[in-house]
């Protein structure tokens, strides 16, 4: 998940999922337009869970050379032969995280909206950097909101990529994309649809693809 020219669009997964019926979905999410990147984000999961949905989803996704990322295990990640890991401030350090994937995974970081965190982070390994939360949004409890500034002082600074999450949809991902986003992570705007996940890839990808032009 290095820079590249443009912004990537990058799906998390709902909290809660049932793989099999899951992995229909994603199919088609993937089959439906431009993403860059998937993670699997089962907060409330148990290891023998988490690792039965990476076994059904990852070739998903890898069959598609989409990455596939694990949220908060790089253990895991390891394990189930993921293409790396995202840790958030409460989770495993940044660097032992660097340490457990090794060279060739990508390691995301969750930096919230500190450009301290964001400069740590980078010091410590992260591949991306992630920011927000920039709008509301229904999927977890928001304690940090960021500001679009940091992710165009993040550009304007760095050579790693920057994710923005956080609320994010077709209606308002302009300003991210116009400041100089990286990739865009969303949940709802896909999954939440209400004409179906590839409907949401495609209205996002449409979404980003106008930004970038204007």
């Amino acid at each position: 998940m290095g820079r590249a020219a443009g912004c990537g669009l990058y799906l998390v997964t709902p909290p809660v999922l049932e793989s099999a019926p899951f992995a229909d979905k994603l199919a088609e999410a993937l089959d439906a337009g431009d993403v860059a990147a998937v993670q699997l984000r089962l907060k409330d999961a148990d290891d023998a869970a988490i690792c039965r949905a990476v076994d059904t989803l990852r070739p998903v996704a890898q069959a598609r050379a989409v990455a596939f990322l694990l949220n908060d295990r790089p253990d895991l990640a390891v394990q189930t032969g993921c293409d790396g890991a995202h840790v958030g401030q409460g989770d495993m350090a940044a660097r032992a995280a660097r340490t457990l994937l090794g060279p060739e995974r990508t390691l995301g970081v969750t930096c919230h909206d500190s450009r301290h965190l964001a400069m740590q982070a980078g010091e410590d390994g992260a591949d991306y950097v992630a920011f927000g939360a920039f709008f509301p949004t229904g999927s977890k409890d928001v304690t940090h909101h960021a500001e679009i500034e940091i992710v165009a002082w993040w550009s304007d600074l760095m050579e790693i990529p920057s994710v923005a999450i956080g609320g994010i949809t077709a209606a308002n991902c302009a300003p991210l994309v116009q400041a100089g986003a990286d990739f865009l992570a969303v949940i709802g705007a896909v999954w939440a649809h209400p004409d179906g996940p590839a409907a949401g890839v495609r209205a996002m990808n449409a979404a980003i693809a106008a930004a970038g032009r204007a």
